[in-house]
């Protein structure tokens, strides 16, 4: 049992350092370096503030005094009961209009560190390396980034706005207590915010880890609905629509059990607070009416007393919200943070020049490299490809082709030996240059779900409309968008599911086109595709691949029979490299592939 108390306090002790530490990470986002103007908009937000709450603690002062002109109990007043009564009312409604024109002037510095929060996460996430995008879950990603800015929002709004003011109202009730009544009043009141305090608190922290469980099954409900409607095609194809929905109900099913022991607890919490409160307030009340029986007090007094005890427990019976808020709005922004703090697996070196590509020659040098450090996938590759060059990677799966291909574009870095363009090694450029350098036509090209005019304009930023039309022609596919009725402004829908896998090609290759890459990447560019429409795609890259160095990676040997040169990869290593005449005459792997395919193709044929 001991040990579990231990981990226990560790943990919470270790959850108030990171709540203090993401607390900090915020702050330079309130106080930006070098913008005056926001600093400026925080500190008077700050001082309306601080006037709005000495005008509220002031307010039960006249409506004190009115009370007493009213009831006679002090002589007429030079305002008299009337003009205190206005005044009352001036001073209720100066308070108001003081915490809006607070928030109306914060909301600038708010939101804008929003925005520059949101783009920094956004402009991380982009940075990480595709080892980590390939292990995380899209939906849990979008969840994390969206509970995590609206975390800072509540945080930003309520850390500074009610938590702050109450406490600072509290301690200007306290001290009109002390000194206008005595000091039991000041004790009664002390004591039962305390006794709400450490209730609330305490009831809190248990509820904070029921939200954490609400949340988790939350995120898992969202990563199943994300998954199984962008697999909508395989749900159908598969009739699987029960098992789905039944997948789902079991996600939402925890989802429901953590929300409902949420909602429960939740009362319990309520009514604890309220019976602090209430006891307080009558126990105070009942000292006042004592007071004014005896005549030490006068009925201006009593009200004014209610008043304070009113004003100080509005605010304390939001207190739990806001504080199991701000608990969970700590945890959303932790896990945020935490995404920026991923380390960048590939980035550049200091100072690292941009890549000049004079010729176009990739040279990969005893390359070595594993996804995991246990299973290595490339056991010290030697590939040259020439400056305008066309060079094919064949093998079997597992190979290593679309590893090079990766490699070259600096998803991941080499674990031994170098890949260079030029003679320059890749870990000593930019990103940015290199991958301006390359094109890269996939084997499944994905379109944002947009026009055709967007998704071909996306291979170069501020392209014409002539350059667009020019790369869909070299791609052989403005016929086709001619013929559609909105043209190229032709929505293609999620993933570009309106498009054949043809059409999603050409598009992809007429974005690589308008790139205008010296290096043009096909990575099994057409094995996805039929024998008819693979034949013309075929066309439209050996036009694409005109006057650039072309390295690709297929599966089908038929399509890469005109290749300058062929390198047969197997087990991570190249096995043999020539033409195709060449590697057919010396009877070895890649001859064997040939007949294979060619046999396969025959029998299909027949």
């Amino acid at each position: 049992m001991p040990p579990d108390l231990t981990s226990a306090s560790d943990i919470a002790r270790e959850e108030r350092r990171s709540g203090w530490r993401t607390i900090r990470r915020v702050g330079p986002y309130l106080w930006p370096e070098g913008q005056t103007w926001a600093k400026r908009r925080v500190v008077i937000a700050l001082a309306l503030l601080v006037l709005a709450k000495l005008i509220a603690v002031f307010t039960p002062i006249l409506y004190k005094a009115a009370v007493d002109t009213l009831s006679g109990d002090v002589s007429d007043l030079m305002l008299g009961a009337v003009g205190l009564t206005v005044a009352y009312g001036v001073a209720r409604l100066m308070t108001v209009g003081f915490q809006q024109l607070r928030d109306a002037v914060f909301a600038k510095v708010g939101q804008r560190a929003l925005r520059r929060l949101a783009l920094e996460t956004f402009t991380h996430i982009h940075r990480l390396s595709m080892r980590y995008h390939i292990t995380r879950k899209t939906g849990g990603l979008s969840r994390i980034i969206e509970r995590g800015v609206k975390g800072v929002e509540f945080l930003l709004r309520f850390l500074l706005f009610s938590i702050g003011p109450l406490m600072l109202e509290l301690l200007l009730v306290a001290a009109v207590l002390f000194f206008l009544f005595d000091v039991w009043y000041l004790a009664v009141v002390v004591g039962v915010i305390s006794l709400y305090i450490i209730f609330t608190f305490k009831v809190t922290e248990w509820r904070v880890k029921l939200r954490r469980e609400m949340n988790k099954q939350d995120t898992d409900a969202n990563q199943k609905a994300i998954d199984s409607l962008l697999n909508f095609e395989t749900v159908k194809y598969f009739g699987a629509e029960g098992r789905e929905a039944a997948r789902y109900d079991v996600a939402m099913q925890g989802y429901e059990a953590a929300a409902i022991k949420t909602a429960t607890s939740l009362a319990a919490l309520n009514t604890g607070q309220s019976l602090i409160i209430t006891s307080g307030l009558v126990a105070v009340m009942a000292m006042a009416a004592v007071g004014v029986q005896n005549g030490a007090l006068t009925v201006g007094d009593f009200v004014m007393v209610n008043a304070y005890m009113i004003q100080i427990t509005m605010p304390l019976n939001f207190l739990g919200t806001v504080y199991r808020e701000i608990r969970q709005a700590l945890v959303d922004m932790g896990e945020m943070f935490e995404l920026l703090e991923q380390p960048r697996e590939v980035s550049d070196k200091p100072g690292a020049p941009d890549l000049a590509v004079s010729g176009g020659v990739v040279t990969f040098t005893d390359v070595k490299f594993g996804y995991e450090p246990t299973r290595p996938i490339l056991k010290g590759i030697d590939v040259t490809v020439g400056a305008g060059e066309n060079v094919a990677l064949v093998g079997p799966s597992g190979s290593g082709k679309s590893t090079i291909g990766r490699l070259l574009f600096r998803f991941y870095d080499v674990d031994g030996g170098s890949v260079q363009i030029d003679g320059q090694d890749l870990r000593d450029v930019t990103q940015d240059s290199l991958h301006a350098a390359i094109g890269v036509v996939p084997q499944d090209t994905v379109l944002f779900n947009d026009t055709i005019r967007y998704n071909i304009a996306y291979g170069r930023d501020g392209a014409s409309e002539d350059d667009i039309i020019a790369a869909a022609r070299a791609a052989q596919i403005h016929e086709f968008i001619a013929s559609l009725p909105e043209g190229y402004d032709t929505q293609v829908g999620e993933r570009g599911l309106k498009l054949s896998g043809g059409e999603k090609q050409r598009v992809g290759i007429a974005r690589t086109l308008l790139k205008d890459p010296p290096i043009l990447l096909l990575d099994e560019a057409t094995s996805a595709l039929d024998t008819e429409t693979e034949a013309s795609i075929q066309e439209a890259l050996r036009r694409a691949g005109e006057g650039r160095t072309v390295i690709t990676i297929a599966h089908r040997l038929s399509t890469i029979a005109d290749a300058d040169r062929i390198v047969v990869l197997q087990d991570g290593q190249v096995v043999e490299q020539g033409t195709h005449d060449d590697l057919l005459a010396r009877q070895g792997r890649y001859s064997a592939l040939w007949a294979r395919q060619q046999a396969g193709e025959d029998e299909a044929a027949a």
